[in-house]
């Protein structure tokens, strides 16, 4: 099984290292992380490296509250979004790629949460993402 890459811990994500490590996807990245830290959306993002997963992990924040979480891996990034129950019938209702809500249809629980996994390849798939961001910030 792959693995998120970005696992010394002595080298803290940079722009540069970014580009190298996501290629052709980091045109996506970089028109991403412009909107979600936008006034529009408000995001904040929070880089560190985490010693039980032994990688550097992007968790991107509204206030307190954790949206979703970035991980690099090779020629791309991964969003994942993690929902209780009671709220993944709303993601049906989000107009996003079919191919998620059927994914979410059939994800185990991480205890009681959802997940939600985008691989991110391409700047066309940031709608998506950005549809899942306004949802998660209104949930309660």
């Amino acid at each position: 099984m792959n693995k998120p890459l970005l696992n010394d811990p002595s080298i803290p994500p940079s722009e540069e290292l970014l580009k190298s490590l996501l290629g052709a996807s980091y045109h996506a990245y970089d028109e991403m992380m412009k909107a979600i830290t936008a006034a529009e959306y408000g995001l904040t993002p929070e880089w560190r490296f985490y010693n039980d997963g032994k990688a550097w992990l992007c968790k991107v924040v509204f206030k307190k509250k954790t949206v979703f979480w970035l991980s690099v891996w090779d020629g791309f990034f991964k969003a994942g979004f993690y929902f209780v129950e009671r709220h993944c019938p709303g993601i049906g209702e989000l107009g996003i790629d079919p191919g998620i809500t059927e994914a979410l249809s059939e994800a185990k629980p991480f205890g009681t949460m959802y997940p939600v996994t985008l691989e991110m390849r391409r700047k066309e798939q940031i709608g998506d993402l950005l549809r899942l961001v306004e949802y998660k910030k209104k949930l309660k």
